[in-house]
């Protein structure tokens, strides 16, 4: 399949987000080929960005463009790094990613485009941006498997106006395949971890490390009754069946963690789903508040989309009411509504039912 082509922009110059990684050593190239003026951005947001930073160099070098660096580890530790330890520690699971994008990542792409005189942005994500009527709409991406678009549903038109999305209409291995051919290091690459600020992966430890050590507590069986101890709340997520150190001779999972008495609250198999959640800080792709309607629904990223009711409510609220209950909905993802391809808004769960 080739690339999506981008709008007839030739000698324009494009800001592209550079990590280093296959995806966006590939968007830059294909930006190239269209007769961009590229540049490249990396970020430097947490001391586990410095690989990032020397393999982002390596392949501007690559690709013969400049690189701009910049560090944005204060914005970075105040609007993401807090904010994830506060969430676990409140019995909440967070998408660090989903906050970053609008705030960090995306915001400072816009600022550096304009100060150093770039028409235009671009990254490395798997959506499409498609113009009406001088709106621009944000829908999922060709690959089913990739599609990033549920993460990038809090930017706003003014991000959005500027961006440009060369992966739109590509496979992963298609993408693998564009680097291979161009002999860059990033084509053989692992795909970035999850919170690339935590080197090794345990989110828990970290929290520990620099916030304070999580307080064990009560595990509530389903029955209501104490039935062991758990390490503490940031050690668990809903929806968890492994790892929970305890043996009622049956399976079960956590259903609920409770922040304020410090317990986790245990649930038997198939109790473990919800059929409505209340979403707060509600954004739409558009601006415009969000009208009562059917939509199509996602609860986590990588999650089938469900048919739902959305119901707006004041605070920038809503309440969505789910034709089937939802296996392990949590408080602190994001619920993204969809209609057909296109990214409607969404919020973050405050609370299930």
């Amino acid at each position: 399949m080739k690339p999506a082509t981008i709008y007839n922009m030739t000698g324009k110059k494009v800001l592209v987000a550079l990590s280093g990684g296959v995806d966006s050593t590939v968007c830059v190239h294909l930006l190239k080929e269209q007769g961009y003026t590229v540049a490249g951005l990396v970020l430097k947001m947490s001391p586990a960005h410095e690989d990032t930073v020397k393999a982002a160099q390596e392949s501007a070098d690559s690709l013969g463009i400049p690189l701009y660096v910049r560090d944005k580890t204060a914005d970075f530790q105040q609007y993401v790094i807090d904010y994830f330890a506060e969430e676990y520690q409140n019995g909440r699971t967070p998408n660090p990613c989903i906050i970053c994008n609008p705030t960090v990542k995306f915001q400072t792409l816009v600022d550096v485009a304009d100060e150093l005189g770039y028409d235009w942005i671009a990254t490395g994500h798997y959506a499409k941006l498609e113009r009406q009527n001088g709106e621009v709409l944000l829908k999922k991406g060709n690959s089913a498997k990739r599609d990033q678009s549920y993460m990038l549903y809090r930017l706003n038109q003014r991000i959005l106006s500027r961006l440009l999305l060369p992966l739109a209409e590509l496979e992963k291995d298609e993408v693998r395949a564009i680097a291979a051919k161009l002999g860059v290091s990033a084509a053989s690459k692992p795909d970035s971890q999850e919170n690339c600020f935590i080197e090794d992966n345990d989110y828990a430890g970290y929290i520990e490390r620099h916030y304070g050590k999580s307080m064990p507590g009560d595990f509530i069986s389903p029955e209501g009754i104490p039935c062991g101890k758990h390490k503490g709340i940031i050690h668990y997520t809903v929806g968890q069946r492994k790892g929970l150190g305890i043996a009622l001779g049956r399976p079960v999972f956590i259903r609920e963690i409770d922040a304020k008495t410090n317990r986790i609250y245990l649930a038997d198999s198939g109790n473990e789903y919800f059929s409505k959640v209340i979403i707060e800080k509600l954004t739409t792709i558009s601006g415009r508040p969000l009208t009562s309607a059917r939509f199509q629904a996602k609860i986590r990223s990588m999650a089938t989309p469900c048919d739902a009711q959305a119901i707006p409510m004041s605070n920038n609220r809503a309440e969505i009411l789910f034709d089937k209950p939802q296996r392990a909905t949590a408080k602190g993802q994001s619920v993204v509504l969809y209609d057909g391809d296109a990214v409607i808004g969404g919020g973050l769960i405050a609370s299930c039912e």
